[in-house]
């Protein structure tokens, strides 16, 4: 089985995440979505919230786990689940220049590839945190989050 991670903390799962583990999931037998936090960042939604979102989004798609990625390295992860890569999906030059050492140094420690999606036009400009800054102004976010996101950030 080949098995693939595509990582992140999702706060809040989008659009341009949902496109890029639809087309992992094409690729690979298994796609798990590897929720995880960061000590140095502030969260709108909590740990369980941002997984039960995550499952929620991306129920209709198979072949995709979602599960909590815990504390440690990626690369470390990814070799205990049996993972043959890591799915980073990219929006510009600038995702690709931040990634890239990280992938080089995943490999270096334990093998793991990562393949790079360039992301699906419609969804290049979105973010996590710009979705919750537009929302959080009163904006619109309806057509860049999948419906359960939308629920609860208007929740």
């Amino acid at each position: 089985m080949h098995r693939a991670i595509c990582p992140g903390s999702f706060d809040p799962i989008h659009n341009g995440h949902v496109e890029v583990v639809a087309r992992a999931a094409a690729l690979f037998d298994e796609v798990v979505v590897a929720v995880s936090t960061n000590p140095h960042k502030r969260y709108r939604f909590d740990h369980e919230q941002r997984l039960a979102l995550a499952e929620e989004s991306l129920a209709g798609i198979t072949g995709v786990v979602v599960e909590p990625m815990g504390g440690g390295l990626l690369a470390d992860y990814a070799a205990q689940r049996g993972a043959v890569a890591l799915v980073k999906g990219l929006r510009s030059g600038e995702d690709y220049a931040y990634e890239v050492p990280m992938a080089t140094m995943n490999r270096d420690l334990t093998r793991v590839e990562t393949v790079f999606l360039p992301g699906d036009p419609r969804f290049l400009h979105l973010s996590s945190t710009l979705v919750k800054e537009v929302q959080g102004l009163g904006g619109d976010v309806s057509g860049f989050v999948p419906e359960p996101v939308l629920r609860a950030l208007r929740g």
